[in-house]
């Protein structure tokens, strides 16, 4: 056997957004070559597979490498710091529990069915009769069996649903009364419709975890130590202050971070309980009305449609066509077809087809779902991309941070033990065999405090903590805004957000549809509501058209419909919900005669298509053929003025063709061949009051707003023209507005193309809506889709941003979406982009001014403790720093409201490093001002600070003018907030330096050191000014120092695979 080359080829330059977190090594064999492009910026839009942190899209990225980034991470207090991040090891619980509870009722149905074969077998007694239970005729425990156990036979025992809606008090037609009284014996009798809840944690937890961190548990530590010490070798009254003052400043911080993260913690379980507060129709005598999911109760009948979500068990009363998703409960993705034989329905699962009506048999944790519910808790942890990145920015400070503290340890020591460390009296601290053990201990101590405090500081813990407070605060906002936030990620990635791929009915129009244009044969109507010239047959089919083929309960009579009278005199044989997929809807009924007719309605070309006759002005029926080039004309007329066309339609069937058995009957599909057109209607939807101005504000701020509609390619084209998506007729053509079945009909590279030029696309399926999307995402798009049926799932999933209506939108949508517009509004979405872009900034915002507090701390006591061995900025005075830094400074900043100015920007791009050139001009000419001032005062302070009466109280005066000028360097912005915190600090930072010297080891200072500090402070305020006068390369700072890493990577994993594999043939 001959030793071979493995030669491999990576195409490394470009790869699909959508599968970058499932990056795999190359197979053996496979062939990669490592030929970058000498341009490295290309790579900069890829994900780099060496760093754990490089996770562009957390939306569906695998557990592993959520793993991954979390054991990369430099943490001292893991249970703060991952608080809000997915548990990983409670959601493999979670599933563990979902699929043990969903195998116990396969089990318990398997039981049934085995039983029922046996009774079908033997003769058995037969079930229990229902035992009357007060008000009502059956108890919980024999109503909730029916419904778990799925038992036919019990229900048939008890007389059908009929007969077990008169056990329950309630009218299958009406519902029930729903007045108070009622509904109080309902909840007694058979419970409520909610689930016990596990408490939210509280607030000892949280100041439980706030201890958790490794640094201040040292810290208390060496508190401790040094109390006894100090009150061993200088007596109770004095010998307290070093280690109690380092205690008392542990304390605080503990105290301030637990508040802090128990108020973030209440916004996220109000958020919570408004995700799961679903709203639904249900009948109470005889009205609908809408209410909550968790009003629900016993004996309700609830009507049911494609996407909504089953609010309780209960029996099935009528359904056409019902198919049910019962994948939820079952863990199968199964979709099971209901009706007579099969009625019962499981709470929790979703309707995936048909319509029916229901009723409710068993609610809250009488239920299969009650019980998943109960027993797994509700984890709301997710990461979001700027959480992971910024884990990494804290990683790699704190690194930094360590070495430095470790380094000040190693110099402080040395200095220490080598007799080159001297007290404030110019004494040696020091004497190998004279001094004490107990001196020695306590100052090594305060040396090891110095160096622990420094990576308190160094190590910024509440950096990843700042996106989560201000995404919670961004949500809690956007809530006002009408947008509810499911997934924590989309609000960040809204900021990045390109494009906008909107619906039109609802979002960019009012969804308050109006007739304006009619025809019935050849004859326009004027007024479209003007029937007296109609031939009464044409108006009776109409008439009924209409009113039979509609799930609509409510109607005002304009051509002298009678909703109730037409339903009455005939029966309903099967029913073709209206499908977006066909475009159209049709039902079957029985007249009172012996007479068949099918009724359509839908896309008014489709339908055309599908007709062979129609009804002249004398009720005669004409051949069509010679006028359909009059009747598309029609149509696109209508559709030129922005209307949306629909055609109604009938043909009459044979009875006896009718399948006769209600299996058949259930399979059987309409004939949708050789119809009669009956009218054409136009439909006027205005756009939404203030859309062109959303979406010129969109269009300023670099986001491309597209358009995909069901509607015919005319009526897209005029409405996007109304609402400034297209600017001219000009732009109108190919493939600027294409239709959906052109588009699905390229092959996959040809999407990708040209799918940048779409702004419009008409006659679209929810298929062509996911291939949009995808091909727009391969093009490195960051994509937000609106949706609202249960068909735009997929999309919805797909989509960077997910955005479904809260008024229009089904519950499938709502749950594969990411934001949820509560008035379907299209500016309610350019809000959530505004936010996004908010998110950003605070984030950056926060970053800058933590970055200069640690750049100058750090180098301010590494400089001073190298040189002279001490350090100026002692433990207690760096923890109150920190303080201000990591708790106050990221709420004041992470609680920014967006400005106006946001919109005037690009987006931020998905690789944008965190930190800009902008922010590093900023940070170093502010650290460099602080360091240079504060240096020069530690080292030069002694020849121009007024002299003292000791050497000892000299340095600690300069010590003091040193920490207080550093604090009130501490940020000025336009933030009220922040001010206000930055004035609570002055004030603070008074007392401390007045007051609390003995805790602080600081001295009074006199009107002109105050002042001496104040003008240093301000002095950083015009040299702000000034520094955004420094120009700054396009190119980004880290992007420049990441090539050469890059590089040395690429060389090295080049030589690994260049060299020989090794043989082991026997």
């Amino acid at each position: 056997m001959t030793n071979s080359h493995i030669t491999i080829t990576v195409d490394d330059s470009t790869h699909s957004d959508a599968t970058e977190h499932r990056r795999t090594p190359p197979p053996p064999s496979a062939s990669v070559n490592l030929d970058y492009a000498d341009d490295d910026d290309e790579d900069d839009d890829v994900a780099d597979p060496n760093d754990p942190f490089d996770i562009q899209h957390t939306k569906h990225a695998p557990i592993e490498t959520l793993r991954r980034w979390r054991q990369a991470a430099l943490v001292l207090n893991a249970s703060r710091r991952f608080r809000y991040t997915l548990d990983l090891k409670k959601e493999e619980e979670r599933q563990q529990k979902k699929s043990l509870i969903r195998a116990h009722a396969q089990v318990i149905r398997a039981a049934l069915l085995f039983r029922l074969a046996g009774e079908r077998e033997l003769v058995v007694t037969a079930p229990t009769p229902a035992h009357p239970v007060g008000d009502f005729g059956i108890g919980l425990e024999q109503l909730t069996s029916v419904s778990k156990e799925q038992n036919t036979s019990a229900l048939e025992e008890y007389g059908g649903v009929k007969g077990l809606s008169n056990l329950i008090r309630s009218n299958l037609d009406k519902g029930i009364s729903g007045d108070d009284a009622d509904l109080l014996r309902r909840k007694n009798a058979y419970g409520t419709n909610t689930y016990p809840r596990k408490k939210g944690r509280s607030f000892w937890m949280f100041l439980w975890e706030a201890w958790q961190d490794l640094t201040l548990i040292i810290l208390i530590i060496a508190a401790a130590v040094s109390l006894v010490l100090g009150i061993k070798t200088e007596g109770l009254s004095e010998g307290w202050y070093d280690g109690g003052s380092i205690a008392f400043a542990v304390l605080l911080v503990i105290v301030v971070t637990a508040v802090s993260d128990y108020r973030q913690s209440l916004q996220f379980k109000n958020l919570n309980a408004e995700k799961q507060n679903i709203q639904l129709e249900v009948i109470r005598g005889g009205r609908t009305v809408k209410l909550s999911i968790f009003d629900i109760v016993v004996g309700d009948v609830v009507p049911l449609k494609i996407g909504d979500q089953v609010p309780a068990d209960g029996v099935l009363i009528t359904g056409h066509s019902l198919a049910v998703d019962e994948s939820s409960m079952t863990g199968e993705s199964k979709i099971v077809h209901k009706d007579h034989k099969t009625p019962f329905l499981m709470s929790g699962c979703k309707v995936a087809d048909g319509v029916g009506v229901m009723l409710v048999t068993g609610v809250g944790i009488n239920t299969e779902w009650g019980l998943l519910m109960a027993s797994i808790s509700e984890d709301n942890g997710e990461e979001t991309p700027l959480q992971v990145r910024l884990n990494g920015v804290a990683t790699f400070i704190g690194v930094v941070g360590l070495s430095v503290a470790v380094l000040v340890l190693a110099v402080l020591l040395g200095r220490y033990f080598s007799g080159h460390s001297t007290d404030d009296e110019g004494k040696v601290e020091f004497i190998a065999g004279k001094t004490k053990a107990s001196t020695a201990v306590d100052s090594v101590i305060k040396i090891f405090t110095i160096a622990v405090t420094i990576v308190v500081v160094a190590v910024p813990e509440g950096l990843p903590l700042a996106v989560t407070l201000t995404l919670a605060y961004s949500m809690r906002k956007m809530m006002k805004d009408k947008a509810l936030v499911r997934r924590l990620s989309a609000c960040e990635t809204m900021g990045s957000a390109t494009t906008i791929c909107s619906d039109k009915t609802g979002t960019l129009t009012l969804n308050q549809m109006t007739v304006v244009e009619a025809y019935v044969g050849r004859n326009k109507l004027n007024p479209p509501n003007d029937s007296s010239k109609l031939n009464p047959e044409v108006l009776s089919l109409i008439n009924e058209g209409i009113a039979l083929n509609t799930t609509g309960n409510v109607f005002v009579p304009k051509l002298g419909m009678n909703f109730g009278l037409l339903r009455s005199n005939t029966t309903v044989l099967n029913v073709f919900p209206f499908n977006s997929e066909k475009k159209r809807g049709g039902v079957a009924v029985k007249l009172e005669g012996s007479g068949v007719h099918i009724h359509w309605k839908g896309a008014a070309e489709i339908l055309l298509g599908a007709c062979t006759q129609y009804f002249d002005s004398d009720g005669h029926l004409q051949s069509i053929e010679g006028e359909k080039v009059a009747f598309k004309e029609a149509i696109d007329n209508m559709a030129a003025c922005s209307l949306r066309c629909v055609a109604i339609a009938y043909r009459s069937y044979e009875l006896d063709k009718v399948p006769s058995n209600e299996d058949d009957l259930a399979q059987w599909s309409l004939p949708e061949n050789d119809l009669v057109l009956l009218a054409i209607v136009g439909i006027k939807d205005p756009c939404r009051p203030g859309v062109k101005e959303a979406v010129k504000l969109c269009t300023e701020a670099g986001v491309k707003v597209r358009m995909v509609t069901g509607d015919n390619l005319q009526t897209a084209r005029a409405i996007a023209l109304e609402c400034g998506i297209l600017t001219s007729n000009e732009d109108a053509v190919e493939p600027v507005v294409i239709e959906g079945k052109k588009f699905r009909a390229l092959s996959e590279k040809e999407r990708e193309q040209i799918a940048k030029k779409i702004t419009v696309m008409g006659r679209s399926s929810p298929n062509d809506k996911l291939l949009l999307v995808q091909a727009l995402r391969k093009g490195g798009e960051v994509v937000a889709v609106t949706g609202d049926g249960t068909n735009d799932a997929p999309a919805l999933h797909e989509a960077d941003i997910g955005l479904s209506m809260g008024i229009q939108g089904t519950e499938v949508a709502k749950e594969s979406s990411d934001i949820i517009i509560l008035d379907d509004n299209f500016a309610s979405v350019v809000k959530v982009v505004r936010w996004g872009r908010s998110v950003y900034a605070n984030i950056q915002k926060f970053i800058q001014f933590q970055l200069t507090v640690n750049v100058a701390a750090l180098v301010i006591n590494v400089v001073a403790a190298i040189s002279s061995g001490d350090v100026p900025l002692n433990a207690v005075q760096l923890l109150w720093v920190n303080l201000i830094m990591d708790t106050l400074g990221a709420l004041a900043l992470a609680t920014e409201p967006p400005t106006d100015s946001l919109m005037r920007r690009a987006p931020v791009g998905r690789r944008e490093p965190l930190i800009t050139n902008v922010m590093w001009r900023n940070l170093v000419v502010q650290a460099i001002y602080q360091v240079t001032v504060l240096l020069v005062l530690n080292f030069a302070g002694d020849s121009f600070l007024p002299k003292q009466e000791t050497k000892s109280l000299e340095n600690q005066t300069k010590n003091t003018l040193i920490f207080n000028a550093f604090v009130l360097c501490q940020g000025v912005t336009n933030n009220r907030l922040f001010m206000g915190i930055v004035g609570v600090t002055f004030i603070l930072q008074i007392i401390i330096i007045e007051f609390l010297g003995k805790f602080t080891k600081t001295v009074k200072l006199d009107w002109k050191l105050w002042i001496a500090s104040i003008v240093i402070a301000v002095m950083s305020w015009p040299l702000a000014v000034a520094g955004k006068l420094i120009p700054v390369p396009k190119t980004p700072l880290t992007r420049c120092l990441a090539k050469p890493l890059r590089r040395w990577r690429r060389s090295r994993a080049q030589s690994q695979l260049n060299t020989p594999s090794t043989n082991f043939s026997r």
